[in-house]
């Protein structure tokens, strides 16, 4: 997602519409994240390795790989706190979806420019300290290599201070590919990798392009090594002969 916005503090008229955007009812949330959960680990068989790695407080970004639609349901095993999601806007076209995103906390942003009101959404979730999923290579990917991830997780991080936490995510690719519309009880495996700390700001409070730029190059190589541990973690392991 890349975005180069220059925020104003001081739009009252934007800033109650970004606050209002983020807000999701708690019982219905609750409700629904109940019945994911049950979804994710009867079906899929979802496991999770270094869920300590999220913070349990204060504002963090959440960086998964994507491979498939799946992921967006999956990689809420990582914790119990509220999270939001930042979503292609083409998922809203149809209503009875745009009402289950809106229901959990998912938000539209539109990829094919700076969508400033996206953007302003995300930081209000990160500023309030609640937790953010952001997937860095932007849209579905296909293929074990992660590259040309955008920048929009460095950039909110180095905006807030929120720290980013890189997730691997093996097997939704085969359970659900890109173009499927039918989802397979394939085992399902996340790795969560140690958080990577906001960059630092100068005297002057500015975090220079060349800092947003490297934590997106650092986020890439830890994305590829727990993508890479996800995707083995998530393979049938053969039997041995006796």
């Amino acid at each position: 997602m890349p975005v180069k916005p220059r925020l104003d503090p001081h739009d009252d008229e934007r800033a109650a519409q970004r606050r209002a955007g983020v807000r999701v009812p708690s019982v219905v949330y609750r409700l629904l994240r109940v019945l994911v959960h049950l979804i994710n680990r009867v079906y899929w068989r979802v496991e999770v390795d270094g869920a300590d790695s999220v913070p349990r407080t204060g504002p963090v970004i959440l960086a998964p790989v994507h491979r498939s639609f799946m992921d967006f349901f999956v990689v809420s095993e990582v914790t119990k706190r509220k999270i939001f999601y930042m979503t292609k806007e083409e998922m809203w076209k149809s209503p009875l979806l745009g009402s289950f995103l809106d229901s959990v906390g998912a938000f539209p942003v539109h990829r094919d420019g700076s969508d400033r009101l996206a953007v302003e959404r995300a930081q209000d979730v990160l500023e309030r300290g609640d937790v953010l999923i952001l997937f860095p290579e932007g849209t579905r990917r296909a293929g074990p290599v992660i590259e040309d991830l955008h920048e929009g997780a460095a950039f909110l991080a180095a905006r807030t201070g929120a720290p980013i936490v890189p997730i691997g995510i093996g097997g939704t690719a085969e359970a659900m590919p890109k173009g499927s519309k039918f989802v397979r009880p394939v085992k399902v495996h996340l790795v969560v990798g140690p958080p990577i700390p906001a960059p630092e700001r100068s005297a002057r409070g500015r975090v220079p392009r060349t800092q947003v730029h490297a934590l997106t190059e650092q986020l890439g190589v830890e994305l590829q090594h727990l993508y890479d541990d996800a995707e083995t973690r998530a393979k049938p392991r053969t039997r041995r002969g006796p």
